[in-house]
């Protein structure tokens, strides 16, 4: 195929039809890009969406959404070689690591470039010996965090120079701050003055390093200090009966609410009603959770084990404590809604909104990933 301009494919698990923090990543990767290098001409695989926009002048989508569940991996794995070939991109940007074989397969064979995203989970403790090649031969692996860049390090066999972090983002736009909206207070039965404490979360058995259970585990300490205090976890999924007997085992119908799933049109009003956001994780690769509520002028907790450390800057944005400690979790979250906790950061909504915006709003996003591409350009230029 001839090409007359520099032509990228980027692979995405999903992009339009989901929510997930890897679509959201995958879509300011798509955003940036297109916003960098306008003139470029793309084709945009993806694996699980069904619905995509038209083909345009330098734009193309190939979903395999529609294929059968039991079907749809060999088939996307198909189109991502058979593309590969035909068109011979000058660079394959992959934002999951499941997709770093083919990937690994036409670099050997047809010398094409590519660069994987890690984003944390699916990259620790990684035992697969495929995708531990595949991660090694890659030209550049773009950590969400300080965070899974030096675990992978710790972990893999990888040059130091070829992992970079591109921080996770978030669309500012989105969350403002606002008074405690009067609608939700009506909905869940509680009085504008009443300390709110908030979680969104996936209610996931194979997501409980979440913390979500620690908060109930703490509430009956935290209680004692602060009686009218409430817990509303908002998110669904199958831990879900799990989570009703913690609340059951100790007696916390009167001060939990369980919210399910909220659409996205409410999470800023859900992040608006609360006086803290906790989430004492020990698993997030980063937590864009937290960036919202921080963008919406919120205290906020995180553990101090995972990739809350990178959305908190080390702490200075928010409060860290040990996921595994509950009388830590109870004592920080008491000083906090207390007006105790000694960051005062904290505090002052509006300057914590801007801090926040300045480290991980998109323009810097887009200007990381930039740099980045620039380096690979000015480095390929020259073989």
């Amino acid at each position: 195929m001839h090409k007359s301009r520099y032509h990228c494919h980027l692979w995405c698990p999903d992009l339009f039809n989901a929510t997930g923090g890897i679509q959201r990543y995958s879509s300011f990767c798509f955003q940036a890009l297109q916003t960098l290098y306008p003139n470029f001409a793309y084709d945009i695989l993806i694996k699980h969406d069904t619905d995509v926009p038209t083909k345009s002048a330098n734009l193309c989508f190939h979903p395999t959404g529609n294929w059968p569940s039991s079907l749809r991996t060999p088939a996307f794995a198909a189109q991502l070689i058979g593309l590969g070939f035909w068109q011979r991109p000058n660079l394959i940007l992959s934002t999951h690591l499941n997709f770093s074989v083919p990937a690994y397969l036409l670099k050997r064979l047809l010398g094409i470039p590519y660069w994987v995203v890690a984003h944390g989970i699916e990259v620790w403790n990684l035992q697969n010996s495929n995708r531990q090649t595949a991660l090694k031969h890659a030209d550049r692996i773009l950590a969400v965090s300080h965070y899974t860049r030096d675990r992978i390090l710790q972990e893999q066999n990888l040059d130091p120079d070829q992992v970079v972090v591109l921080a996770n983002t978030f669309d500012a736009d989105n969350f403002q701050i606002a008074p405690k909206p009067d609608s939700l207070l009506k909905r869940y039965g509680l009085k504008p003055q009443q300390p709110i404490i908030l979680t969104v979360a996936r209610l996931s058995q194979s997501e409980q390093y979440k913390g979500y259970d620690k908060i109930l585990t703490a509430l009956p300490q935290i209680r004692q200090a602060i009686p009218d205090v409430h817990y509303i976890l908002v998110g669904k999924g199958d831990d879900r009966p799990r989570v009703e007997d913690l609340i059951a085992k100790f007696q916390l119908q009167d001060c939990v609410t369980l919210a399910g799933y909220v659409p996205d049109a409410e999470l800023n009003s859900h992040y608006n009603l609360c006086d803290l956001f906790a989430m004492p994780s020990k698993g997030e690769g980063f937590g864009i959770v937290y960036l919202e509520a921080l963008a919406c002028g919120k205290p906020t907790l995180g553990g101090n084990k995972d990739g809350a450390l990178d959305a908190l800057c080390q702490g200075k944005l928010g409060a860290l404590v040990d996921p595994d400690d509950t009388d830590a979790i109870a004592q920080t979250v008491i000083q906090i809604l207390q007006g105790t906790y000694p960051n005062c950061l904290i505090y002052q909504p509006e300057a914590l909104r801007e801090k926040v915006i300045q480290e991980f709003g998109f323009e810097r996003f887009q200007k990381t990933l930039g740099s980045y591409l620039e380096n690979h350009f000015r480095s390929t230029s020259r073989r």
